[in-house]
């Protein structure tokens, strides 16, 4: 078997990559719904992909893995191994959690992700009136994440939050020492939080970036009694192309609390200095940003030696993104806590995929599926409708 042809479309706003071959085998793959201006870096790729096996995957990637870097510019290079596996389980008539190692669980657990409500403020009635909608959603959430501090609108909303400047611009511009008043709010919002769940349902926060070393260590120490799953992204994360290791060991020293990074890291090479300093507690990295699912497997397996454990990130990866989370969590060591859930938007996107299970959540887990390949597929008639002016061909 051969590659033919690399192509990449955008449908809503997802980059979906698509790898044709010469035996009428195609394999899809997606970035995230935040990065449309992909193609041109998908297509960039496609020089050293025709006329490659499909199903030597690690061998293709070794051509083109070295030419990305962090978020974004590694989900080019994830998104073509997404594609790459689906391509080698429709070969073998096989799903690719198969080709991966096989399943370790039947049924794979998500926390809410990508299902989300506005909210009316950022005070402590605010955030709980929101766990108390996420706790009603009928997926049945056994964790939830909620936002605060830098990764919140209490930056801009609550007075006097923090000591600088406030920043518009990148993703998470915002950085600085908290005031008092700051921190104390962020504490009265996560017991405002932890109050509606109880101890049944798992609390998780995303921070940051953005925090500074001695305020992330009063907030993680102030929130120990509440027992929760980890604070995201105190210090780097989201898309800075770095990860200060050291600096996330202070934290992680002082605190029996959980801390958690990882999302925009890209290729293990770039997790070894968090996980052999054991520098934090919890990895998230994200399948499209990674370098792809055989990178995160490593990563997951690695890190399950030096006792740290495994959440994905995965909130904007769109629906195939959600079929390749889910196989390959259903590999990963008894690390893996659950991976973040993400949406198809626009809403259409549920017609145009067959495959998923309806509902696709139950009681906060997931039924991991025997199809081959990632298990998903376009409903092609369906999809073209959707096709930009002059991608007609995308799945000629």
């Amino acid at each position: 078997m051969k590659i033919t042809d690399l192509k990449c479309t955008i449908l809503g706003q997802n980059p979906v990559v698509r790898v044709t071959t010469d035996e009428g085998i195609s394999g899809y793959g997606e970035a995230e719904s935040s990065k449309p201006y992909l193609k041109s870096h998908v297509l960039f790729y496609k020089q050293y992909l025709v006329g490659e096996d499909p199903t030597n995957v690690e061998r293709v990637m070794m051509k083109i893995r070295r030419m990305g870097s962090f978020k974004p510019w590694g989900a080019s290079v994830s998104a073509i191994e997404m594609a790459l596996w689906d391509v080698a389980g429709k070969a073998a008539g096989l799903p690719v959690y198969k080709l991966l190692g096989g399943k370790v669980r039947d049924q794979v657990r998500v926390y809410n992700g990508g299902v989300r409500f506005p909210m009316a403020g950022s005070n402590p009635e605010d955030y709980a009136t929101d766990m108390e909608k996420m706790k009603a959603s009928p997926e049945g959430f056994t964790i939830i994440k909620g936002t605060i501090g830098f990764h919140s609108q209490m930056v801009s909303r609550v007075p006097d939050f923090f000591y600088g400047e406030l920043r518009g611009g990148a993703p998470h511009a915002n950085r600085g020492l908290l005031t008092e008043h700051g921190l104390k709010h962020a504490i009265a919002c996560v017991e405002a939080m932890k109050s509606v769940l109880g101890d049944t349902i798992g609390l998780a926060l995303d921070c940051g970036p953005g925090w500074m070393i001695p305020d992330a260590i009063r907030l993680a120490r102030a929130l120990e009694p509440l027992n929760l799953m980890w604070l995201e992204d105190l210090i780097t994360g989201d898309y800075m192309p770095y990860v200060l290791a050291d600096n996330y060991r202070e934290v992680t020293r002082a605190t029996s609390t959980p801390i958690h990074t990882g999302e925009q890291i890209y290729l293990r090479q770039n997790f070894r200095d968090l996980i052999e300093k054991n520098a934090v507690n919890v990895l998230g990295p994200d399948p499209a940003d990674i370098g792809g699912l055989a990178e995160l497997k490593w990563v997951a397996e690695y890190a399950d030696l030096h006792g740290l454990l495994i959440a994905p990130h995965g909130v904007f990866d769109g629906l195939i993104g959600l079929a390749a989370l889910v196989q390959v969590c259903a590999t990963m060591p008894t690390n893996y806590i659950a991976f973040e859930y993400p949406l198809g938007k626009p809403a259409w996107w549920y017609d145009i995929l067959e495959g998923l299970p309806d509902p696709i959540v139950k009681n906060g887990l997931i039924e991991v599926w025997d199809r081959p390949g990632l298990g998903v597929d376009f409903k092609v008639e369906k999809a073209r409708q959707y096709l930009s002016a002059g991608e007609e061909d995308f799945f000629d």
